[in-house]
């Protein structure tokens, strides 16, 4: 499979200059990691998007899970480019059909996602890669790995364009499923 397709140190540069950092935002101390000027930049998109593509076009797949919401962006643009379907992962009440739910702890408190039961048309083992922007710690994507495996298909990966390593989301998750992430920050 793409396991060895990875960007080079000057590509890598091009995409984290094209993420603008906000500082303080939402709150005090954290430094906001913005993608809609990565989204606007035609160039670095373009770059990104290729790279993915490139990455899962020998994976087989048969669907994109993105989590909301700005993993939606991400998957459902590399869905169409690989020609297969998209599905969304979303907070607790906002999908109209049947869902199954997964709960996750917050800092403080919990939070739900959810997806449609019969997101994956009922095809067994289907081989489903899960995609959002960032990784921190970890939870709504291991809460998301968890719910996806639940609908007896194969998650065969989940995919970041940012790794935030100052804790520990990619490691827990990877006990669950393969992790790539774009770039480390």
């Amino acid at each position: 499979m793409g396991q060895d397709v990875v960007l080079n140190e000057k590509d890598k540069k091009i995409l984290l200059d094209s993420i603008r950092s906000v500082p303080d935002f939402p709150k005090a101390g954290i430094i906001f990691k913005d993608i809609t000027t990565l989204l606007n930049d035609k160039d670095a998109f373009e770059l990104l998007m290729n790279h993915l593509e490139n990455r899962y076009k020998s994976y087989n797949l048969d669907f994109i899970a993105g989590i909301e919401s700005r993993g939606f962006i991400f998957a459902a643009a590399l869905a169409t480019r690989l020609k297969i379907g998209f599905v969304p992962v979303r907070k607790k009440g906002k999908l109209p059909s049947t869902t199954v739910c997964e709960k996750y702890e917050l800092e403080y408190g919990f939070d739900e996602v959810e997806i449609h039961l019969d997101a994956f048309n009922d095809k067994k083992n289907a081989r489903v890669l899960l995609l959002d922007d960032l990784i921190v710690s970890g939870g709504t994507a291991y809460a998301s790995a968890n719910l996806i495996q639940k609908l007896n298909v194969s998650l065969v990966e989940s995919c970041f364009l940012m790794n935030f390593t100052v804790l520990d989301g990619k490691e827990k998750l990877s006990k669950l499923v393969p992790v790539y992430s774009v770039l480390e920050i």
